[in-house]
């Protein structure tokens, strides 16, 4: 995942000062996700099991797309998170943002009710249920 999507750069907190003072590193290990131009897009903090790992690496391809504005790609990418990983921390809020993608592509607002019903679902006690609730009504 990480060779086929990514370009892994590692930095030694006590080598490269620094570069954690540049990106506001607070604790290691911290993962940074940035796009092409260098902005960044999803920050990973401490560790994780590798399969919560995997699915913030996803879930910050999708918030790249979705900052760049490709809201189709997003949205696929997003639910893929929520799919292969449903467990995860990040599964809800991928499956908010995966409204939202879709919201934002088709300006039609069908898909974050769905959203909303579906995290009610699937997610009852998540923070990001309580965000989506405004969309049931």
């Amino acid at each position: 995942m990480i060779q086929e999507h990514f370009v892994p750069v590692k930095f030694h907190i006590k080598e490269q000062k620094a570069m954690f003072d540049r990106f506001g590193v607070l604790w290691t290990p911290t993962q940074i996700i940035l796009d092409a131009d260098g902005a960044e897009r999803h920050r990973i903090e401490g560790f994780l099991p590798a399969d919560d790992f995997l699915a913030q690496l996803e879930f910050g391809l999708a918030r790249a797309a979705f900052e760049n504005q490709r809201y189709n790609e997003a949205g696929s990418l997003f639910r893929e998170v929520v799919e292969h990983h449903p467990d995860a921390g990040v599964a809800p809020e991928a499956r908010y943002w995966s409204g939202v993608s879709a919201y934002k592509a088709s300006n039609d607002a069908a898909p974050l009710k769905e959203t909303a019903q579906d995290l009610s679902r699937r997610y009852p006690e998540s923070e990001w249920t309580k965000r989506a609730s405004v969309w049931a009504a």
